[in-house]
């Protein structure tokens, strides 16, 4: 689990302080003195996938109807703005006819109408003064039948109704009437509501607004844009007013009284309001509330007639006496609009144009279920503690960790971080930022991948300069370029080893100086490795002179076969031309004997608790050092068995003899490599056509046809001396002491 002792102090204290400076980092935002847009962002995203998550499947609120001035409406009524008199026919329509419980306009009448008939006796009087007195009486006597202001003004009288209107920071721009303030500032004595202050709007025409509540539809969009929240209360001047999803709620539930209710135990100008509570005879309801007296809203449904959480139904149809008392008795109705020209579509998180009236409707919808989402006032406090907690535990615990420990604590906390979140939210209607946790853990666990990577980066390439000594270095690098590949354990496979021994290096040390006999085997060993390297195989160790080594392992190579015996002749081919510089410095001629065996071989990390090595074991690795035992035997520099002949067909091979090696039941054929066929020449080529004759006159026992062949031979590369003298000694022994019935001609070597 933790990394390895020699890692650097210093290393680990640098990367603690990097994993502090991040945590201070995360703090600052907490505190709010280093806010970061990217961290508000992401806290957005989250909280938006949560919403749209709830609003795939929703349920329809049958307690609300949104009457849609839609495209039909306006095709069949008229362009907007409609007639007074036609507002007062959908009012009549749904409050005596349907018996709405509530009608709440999500619209401005910002300005009078004008009479097309007064307008038209004004004009005339204008251009005829003769007329003008008898059309100013005369105008003075219909004029009330054409205010189409005041008709609608006696429709509202007695009727719910509510009237929207929106406030604004200009302070300049006053238009229109207030409704009454719900309490002044005044009233609240020293206490003191943190709420949104405004210092202007734009309201309906006095006319209508005396005779009809009112309530301001302004959402608060956050710097991406979005509205995710409603001021339920605000601030204009001295006085505190209703939005347009609470005075249609109080209007419905018979205008109970509100009142901000503050935590206890606060000070009074603390500022935060817990509830917004609603009292009245019959009504006791709390609405919870975030500073500045915002509720969230709780989006049912993606938005829209087709979107399933409210029911819209078209204004044409209402006018038209379509509906029946049961579609709308009882209920609260919004007059909104879904007409793209008329403007009134708000980007939200589960549509980028949503009907601005079903945004008050979810407010409504969420007052009468009592589900809220808010971020409590202890939010601040618990994000610091836990921003704290968790930079401190990963600043000091990351260093001494793992890549996988590393990576599984990073993980671990992350999805901690998103499933606590989560419950807290779902289960408890908690609103808590949760990404400067996430970016913080991702900003520690990414420092200590890329620092860790740096400083592996470093050890890789020292290790690369170790493991070069003793195996080639484009298997070190391949490798390296990707680890997971390539494992310690224990496995079985087809490998290739190779054995070299020194002959006579008993002699040789008794004739050199200790020095003389360190630089002698010193540069002997390191031409051999050089070649074993170049040929891409794997040093295994070094046996005092003797070396072993093998290919196909740690990387297979289905070569390995061709690469080993290609070795142990390069390696035949140097020992003379060491030979040359060891005559110059009159040092002991060098000769030596190499065995190349293949087959199947356990490979991996072996040995004891004290010392392990990756290695290779098995019955064909006792067999290649058995086959350079007995090299001296034949004369010959290179002795290779069956398997790695077979697999090496470009190679022409002298079988030397069928032999049963100390060890071994089964006997075995052994071969000395002669040179690359498409590179010998005939003459050689046809010794060692002789030779493999000879070999079986000599085990089908016809000893006169097997001498005959052997004389013929004038190869020294196929037949050296030591070679022909023990056939010749064998045919000898053989010619006075007849072979027992059922010999094989397989000779026995009872030593190693």
């Amino acid at each position: 689990m933790f990394k390895k002792s020699w890692r650097p102090l210093a290393g680990k204290a640098f990367r603690i302080g990097v994993g502090f400076s991040f945590t201070a980092i995360a703090l600052l935002h907490v505190l709010g003195f280093a806010p970061t847009d990217v961290v508000k962002r992401l806290d957005y995203l989250i909280y938006d996938v949560r919403l749209r998550a709830q609003a795939q499947k929703p349920e329809l609120d049958s307690r609300i109807v949104i009457v849609d001035i839609d495209e039909k409406s306006l095709s069949e009524v008229g362009r907007w703005p409609w007639s007074r008199d036609v507002v007062a026919n959908l009012i009549v329509e749904l409050t005596d006819k349907l018996g709405a419980a509530v009608v709440s306009f999500d619209i401005v009448f910002a300005e009078p109408q004008q009479s097309d008939a007064l307008q038209a006796m004004d004009a005339l009087a204008s251009k005829s003064p003769g007329l003008a007195n008898e059309l100013k009486g005369m105008r003075a006597g219909i004029e009330s039948q054409f205010d189409r202001d005041a008709q609608l003004a006696k429709v509202l009288v007695d009727r719910p109704v509510v009237l929207g209107y929106y406030l604004n920071q200009d302070s300049n721009a006053l238009s229109g009437a207030l409704p009454p303030a719900l309490f002044k500032k005044s009233q609240l004595g020293t206490l003191s509501l943190d709420s949104t202050s405004w210092q202007g709007y734009g309201a309906n025409i006095p006319i209508l607004q005396r005779n009809a509540e009112g309530g301001y539809f302004n959402p608060i969009v956050d710097e991406d844009g979005t509205v995710r929240s409603v001021p339920l209360l605000a601030q204009f001047n001295d006085a505190y007013y209703q939005s347009f999803a609470l005075a249609t709620l109080r209007r419905a539930l018979g205008n109970p009284q509100v009142i901000p209710v503050f935590p206890e135990g606060v000070d009074d100008d603390y500022g935060a309001v817990e509830l917004i509570a609603l009292r009245s005879p019959d009504v006791e309801l709390d609405i919870p509330v975030e500073r500045g007296l915002l509720t969230r809203v709780h989006f049912r449904a993606k938005g829209g007639p087709n979107a399933g959480g409210y029911r819209y139904v078209s204004a044409a149809d209402v006018l038209a006496g379509a509906l029946k008392p049961e579609d709308i008795e009882g209920r609260i109705v919004l007059v909104g609009t879904t007409a793209p020209g008329l403007l009134d579509l708000r980007s939200t998180p589960v549509n980028p144009a949503y009907p601005g009236v079903e945004v008050h409707a979810n407010v409504i919808s969420g007052m009468l279920d009592s589900a809220y989402k808010l971020r409590p006032e202890f939010s601040q406090g618990l994000l610091f503690v836990t921003v704290l907690l968790v930079g401190t535990v990963l600043s000091v615990t990351m260093p001494i960790l793992s890549a996988t420990w590393s990576l599984l604590v990073a993980l671990t906390v992350l999805v901690l971080s998103v499933v606590i979140n989560s419950l807290l939210y779902f289960q408890a209607g908690l609103v808590l930022p949760v990404a400067v946790v996430l970016l913080l853990v991702l900003a520690i666990f990414m420092f200590d991948v890329a620092y860790g990577y740096l400083a592996e980066s470093r050890s890789k390439r020292q290790m690369v300069d170790l493991f070069g000594e003793y195996v080639a270095p484009e298997l070190v690098f391949e490798m390296a370029a990707d680890p997971s590949r390539y494992s310690m354990e224990g496995e079985s496979r087809e490998l290739t080893v190779l054995f070299s021994d020194v002959r006579g290096f008993t002699t040789i040390s008794e004739s050199l100086q200790p020095n003389e006999l360190r630089e002698y085997i010193n540069e002997y060993l390191t031409v051999m490795s050089e070649i074993i390297r170049a040929h891409r195989g794997t040093l295994d160790k070094y046996i005092g002179d003797a070396i072993m080594a093998f290919w196909g392992a740690p990387i297979a190579d289905p070569e390995h076969a061709k690469l080993a015996t290609q070795a142990a002749i390069a390696m035949q081919e140097d020992a003379v031309r060491l030979n040359e510089k060891f005559a110059a410095r009159g040092w002991p001629k060098l000769a030596i004997g190499v065995g190349v065996n293949t087959g199947q071989m356990r490979v991996g990390d072996m040995g004891s608790k004290i010392r392990r090595a990756y290695t290779v074991m098995g019955d064909a690795v006792n067999l290649g050092s058995r086959l350079e035992g007995i090299t001296k035997t034949y004369g010959v520099g290179v002795i290779v068995g069956p398997q790695t002949k077979a697999a090496f067909p470009e190679m022409t091979f002298q079988e030397l003899d069928a032999v049963k090696v100390k060890g071994k039941n089964e006997p075995v054929s052994i071969f000395a490599p002669v040179g690359e066929s498409n590179r010998l020449d005939a003459d050689t080529l046809s010794a060692v056509e002789k030779w493999s004759e000879m070999l079986q006159a000599f085990r089908a026992q016809n000893w006169k046809q097997a001498r005959n062949l052997l004389g013929e031979i004038q190869s020294n590369v196929v037949l050296n001396p030591t070679l022909r003298h023990l056939y010749g000694h064998r045919m000898d022994y053989f010619e006075a002491n007849p072979p027992a019935e059922g010999w094989d001609g397989v000779t026995q070597f009872d030593t190693k």
